[in-house]
């Protein structure tokens, strides 16, 4: 027989149409194209399993499993942490609660978290979803705005959550989402009357409906650019929703709400009584009315957790400790080079203080740090040198030389 009337099993293509075949029993054989296809429907298929949730009671990650698992790569905000932990954890006996004989429904407790930019909010969120085995995702409240205007709907929060968990319903319907920057829909005006706020309390009230738990038909693609598109129900009964924002300027409600209640002669001792550097970790639900956000929304996120801004410490800290820090993170890049990457102590403090300086948080020091090291980034690769150790003087160079005020408004 000759070589060229050998063909594929599966297409039927000829030797001389791929590049090589494999074979099997009874002359069977597969062309190497066919082979990668029949791997990556392999691969979508056990991705669609794991996204289901099928977890026994003794293979649940505990609170104090998840908060340690969370200490590895974020530095200190441990009542945050602890509240993120319990959450978890409940929401993972919910979706084992259907396997219990009585009538008691436990009802899921969104949660919604208040600190500075730059403390941890989506680097919580970040790292929490690579311990989960539910469907976990991110999105940003930013973008949305009421169903007809310029922007994205507010069911496209569900659909990113199809999108990880690969289409599957049943899988969806029992993840966790996110929403970051839930502060910028804050209500816009305390008179609704003046203009319609489509991206303020519009959302807000759109919002009401998936937190709560109701089945909402998601567009698959998104958007409305494929109007003829078929949708999918969602219900939202079972899924956790953790909200994160900055509430800049927050502060000066919780202020004023202290200040309100302190009256008599006992104001004074009251009032030394209040840490006025951290004033969030007396925020309260009143605080957030204040702020914008609508009675019905705040009723339906009932655990409400800080961050705690960071200090000196901190920043240190979080500058080479965590698993993923800047300073291992830049170690690692040039070690990919094959140039062994050292930092004089000093410069870590140096760069500390900068950020300090410019009130740019725990993001400010990548902000720091890649100024520094931008030239050496540059030129190092085409180099012989196999070893680089970064000076107090070379890194007060590089940042004396920078556009401070691009620094401080990044």
């Amino acid at each position: 027989m000759a070589k060229n009337t050998k063909h594929c099993s599966f297409c039927g293509r000829t030797e001389a149409q791929v590049d090589f075949f494999i074979l099997g029993q009874d002359g069977a054989q597969i062309c190497n194209e066919c082979a990668v296809q029949a791997a990556d429907i392999v691969k979508e298929n056990s991705i669609k399993k794991s996204n289901i949730p099928n977890l026994q009671k003794d293979q649940l990650p505990k609170p104090i499993e998840i908060k340690e698992y969370l200490d590895q790569y974020v530095i200190g905000q441990e009542e945050a942490k602890k509240y993120l932990s319990v959450a978890v954890y409940n929401h993972y006996k919910r979706l084992m609660q259907e396997r219990t004989s009585d009538d008691i429904e436990i009802e899921k407790s969104n949660i919604i978290m208040v600190g500075s930019t730059g403390t941890g909010k989506t680097l919580l969120a970040k790292t929490i979803a690579k311990k989960l085995h539910v469907p976990f995702c991110i999105v940003d409240a930013t973008v949305l705005t009421e169903a007809g205007y310029v922007g994205e709907d507010i069911e496209s929060i569900l659909t990113r959550l199809l999108q990880v968990a690969d289409y599957d319903v049943k899988a969806a319907e029992r993840g966790i989402v996110f929403i970051d920057e839930i502060d910028k829909i804050a209500r816009k005006s305390d008179n609704p009357s003046i203009t319609r706020d489509v991206s303020g309390e519009g959302v807000q009230q759109g919002l009401l409906k998936l937190l709560e738990g109701a089945v909402v038909n998601v567009p698959p693609q998104g958007g409305r650019k494929h109007p003829d598109q078929k949708m999918i129900a969602v219900n939202t009964q079972n899924i956790l929703f953790v909200c994160g924002g900055a509430f800049d300027g927050i502060e000066k409600k919780i202020a004023s709400r202290l200040n309100t209640r302190v009256v008599g002669y006992t104001a004074a001792k009251e009032n030394e009584s209040v840490d006025k550097h951290n004033l969030l970790q007396y925020i309260a639900p009143q605080d957030l009315k204040s702020f914008g956000l609508i009675p019905e929304i705040i009723g339906r996120l009932p655990i409400l957790t800080y961050l705690e801004p960071l200090d000196r410490s901190a920043l240190r800290r979080i500058l080479t400790e965590p698993k993923n820090s800047i300073i291992k993170q830049y170690t690692k890049l040039f070690d990919m080079d094959g140039v062994e990457l050292t930092f004089e102590e000093n410069v870590l403090e140096y760069i500390v203080d900068k950020a300090i300086e410019f009130k740019l948080g725990a993001r400010g020091l990548r902000s720091i740090t890649e100024t520094i090291m931008m030239d050496e980034m540059y030129e190092m690769p085409s180099k012989n040198d196999k070893n680089l150790k970064v000076s107090l003087l070379y890194a007060q160079s590089k940042i004396e030389r920078a556009n401070i005020n691009r620094l401080k408004t990044a």
